[in-house]
């Protein structure tokens, strides 16, 4: 049961990207916040943007739904009139990507490997189970890489560093090494309990991994832009990073006694970590999710590069 309930979970969630995609966004604004150096913050709907805007152009990170696209180059214009170069997608989930659908029109879109491979066999599924799409191979990443890639603009390095086996199997995080901001993707966000695609390759200790080994390379007062919520810093990521441990290590401890995830629900072994609780991913929501990934076969995270 608690398999059903979280894969439920996982195609409601799919389903609710898909209609978002397709709703009407004519009252959604772009609000744009300055958050280091060349680079800068756009919400709307879907995954905050992060983009580097300057004399070279501008590089913009996640792209949002593509109804959208309009008034994020209307938003970027209001800062620098310099044409969108490049888009790299931190990981394959429509409110990070399907902007592509527009964007690919004038910019080359970069991402991991398995982000392509993802999308295109959600597209793939799509189309066999009769349902309408815009996705085309067209939007689809034009340069993917197998590890980490950088692009060199507007005087700084903007690297993309792969990171396996975190929120997707597919992620990157992105570092503006000039501008000292870090984009995490959906790897870290703030609306509470995060949503962790384990049918898609990702973990828990893969997600603690990636954010783990990034703050212990970057400066300390890195600028950090969540997948979703406001301008964070590594203190945040932190108490992020904290919680996904420690909550997983009791539903693990649970586990070992022979305790069922509705048995770990009703004992509310995650009542230490309320404060996390949300719409989008409850309690019970993230105990199965965290019951599943403990149970399921290991990630090995140990060729995470060093």
């Amino acid at each position: 049961m608690k398999a059903l309930r979280v894969a439920a979970f996982a195609i409601g969630l799919a389903s609710s990207t898909a209609a978002t995609s397709a709703q009407d966004l004519s009252t959604t604004e772009i609000k744009t916040t300055h958050v280091a150096g060349s680079v800068y913050m756009l919400e709307g709907a879907g995954g905050n943007i992060g983009a580097s805007i300057g004399d070279d152009g501008i590089v913009i990170v996640d792209d949002q739904y593509v109804p959208l696209a309009e008034k994020i180059r209307t938003a970027l214009k209001a800062i620098a009139d310099k044409p969108v170069r490049f888009v790299i997608n931190t990981h394959y989930h429509d409110d990070h990507t399907n902007g592509n659908l527009e964007w690919y029109k004038q910019a080359t879109i970069i991402a991991h490997d398995n982000l392509r491979a993802r999308l295109a066999a959600r597209d793939a599924t799509y189309e066999n189970a009769g349902k309408v799409t815009s996705a085309t191979p067209n939007a689809w990443p034009l340069i993917t890489y197998d590890h980490d890639l950088t692009v060199h603009m507007n005087g700084e390095e903007i690297r993309a560093m792969f990171v396996p086996h975190a929120h997707t199997d597919g992620d990157s995080l992105v570092y503006f090494t000039k501008s000292n901001v870090l984009h995490t993707g959906d790897n870290f966000v703030r609306y509470g309990f995060p949503y962790v695609d384990l049918d898609a390759g990702g973990s828990i200790n893969g997600m603690i991994a990636a954010l783990e080994r990034a703050l212990s390379h970057l400066p300390a007062d890195v600028k950090i832009i969540p997948g979703h919520g406001q301008i964070s810093t590594a203190d945040d990521v932190r108490k992020f990073v904290a919680m996904l441990r420690d909550s997983r290590a009791a539903v693990e401890r649970g586990v070992r006694a022979g305790k069922s995830a509705d048995q770990l629900k009703r004992e509310k072994v995650l009542e230490p970590w309320k404060e996390w609780n949300n719409s989008f991913v409850t309690t019970d929501i993230f105990t199965d999710m965290l019951y599943r990934d403990v149970t399921a076969a290991k990630v090995d995270t140990s060729k995470q590069r060093k």
